[in-house]
């Protein structure tokens, strides 16, 4: 049975900086950089302009993961997309990431299967699972696994919306997942869900429950309600739990390896809230260099963040081969996860 390890990594974010001050002048947002900052740790954040969807920046990331891999694009056995922003309802964001890497063009022709993941933050990590799973069964040698967002079509920027807004950002990561029989690889996965808070941070657009399934005015023009809408969080229900559920699946993981917190090189917490992460490295007495983020650049890139880490971490040269890694991420569900991964 094959080893399943990270070949490559990609990333892609849009060009325009939306800074915690741009949210107050350009937007209206009554806030300020303090405010954001002290509470988030955020600074700045990327938004991609009108036309551009969740496969399109996914395209840049999934390249330079797969230049990185020294594959090519038809040595992908399988797309795994993690998104919360799809273009649609439905089809699924990965057939059009599929199309727009070439992959169905005439002269190419390779028709490989797309899975899509619903799990929003913890998206990255279920999706990772999947993958290194079906690798080391022997059945498919590349899969390339991306998490990738498009948050700013669907907040509310105004000042009714800023304790969300203010969060998120666009981007995207991408890794390729590859068979090995090299001892190196995805160690093992930890997945978790409680759907009792499942309604504490959601996004309602629509209900199928409901006939119609969007309300409709007397014109039969679907109307949604603002509460519907926009993104719920419950704020201080969330950092509770984050908090609680992180620290529990990196501690399953580090039992079931047998590891000690000294074994482990660098930590990738999902970035959702800088102030989060501080509390649970303080709690696991992790030092700060132990301990990868770039939230104050990026904002929450959702299922994009932890892919999109990895990809700098070895570009900046702290991510080397040999490493030792734990990934970890909480999310709307609430679901959450966490890998071990000898880099």
């Amino acid at each position: 049975m094959p080893n399943a390890y990270i070949s490559g990594t990609g990333f892609y974010v849009p060009d325009e900086v939306v800074t915690n001050e741009d949210l107050a002048i350009r937007y209206g947002i009554d806030t300020t950089d303090e405010w954001i900052q002290k509470r988030t740790g955020i600074e700045a954040r990327r938004f991609a302009p009108e036309g551009v969807g969740a496969a399109d920046l996914a395209v840049p990331a999934v390249e330079m993961a797969v230049e990185c891999a020294g594959l090519s694009k038809t040595d992908i056995g399988l797309i795994v997309l993690a998104t919360l922003s799809p273009e649609h309802c439905f089809p699924g964001s990965g057939v059009y990431l599929q199309t727009k890497l070439g992959l169905t063009d005439d002269d190419v022709g390779h028709f490989v299967g797309c899975l899509d993941v619903r799990d929003q933050c913890s998206g990255f990590l279920y999706g990772l699972a999947t993958a290194a799973s079906m690798v080391q069964t022997g059945s498919i040698d590349n899969i390339v696994v991306v998490g990738t967002e498009v948050h700013s079509a669907a907040l509310d920027l105004s000042t009714r919306g800023r304790s969300v807004a203010t969060l998120f950002g666009d981007g995207a990561g991408a890794v390729i997942v590859s068979a090995t029989n090299e001892d190196r690889g995805v160690r093992s996965w930890h997945l978790g869900a409680d759907g009792r808070y499942a309604d504490a941070l959601s996004q309602k657009v629509w209900d199928t429950r409901k006939r119609p399934f969007i309300p409709r005015n007397e014109e039969g023009v679907g109307q949604v309600t603002p509460d519907d809408m926009w993104a719920h969080m419950e704020g201080r229900l969330v950092f509770k739990h984050a908090v609680e559920r992180m620290i529990g699946a990196l501690m399953k993981e580090f039992q079931k390896q047998s590891l000690t917190l000294d074994d482990v090189d660098l930590f990738f917490f999902h970035q959702a809230n800088l102030r989060i992460n501080q509390y649970v490295a303080k709690q696991l007495g992790l030092p700060e260099e132990k301990v990868f983020h770039n939230i104050e650049r990026y904002g929450n890139t959702t299922a994009a963040t932890i892919p999109i880490m990895l990809a700098e971490a070895e570009r900046e040269g702290r991510l080397q081969r040999g490493m030792k890694i734990a990934a970890v991420a909480f999310g709307s569900g609430f679901t959450w996860g966490a890998a071990i991964i000898d880099w």
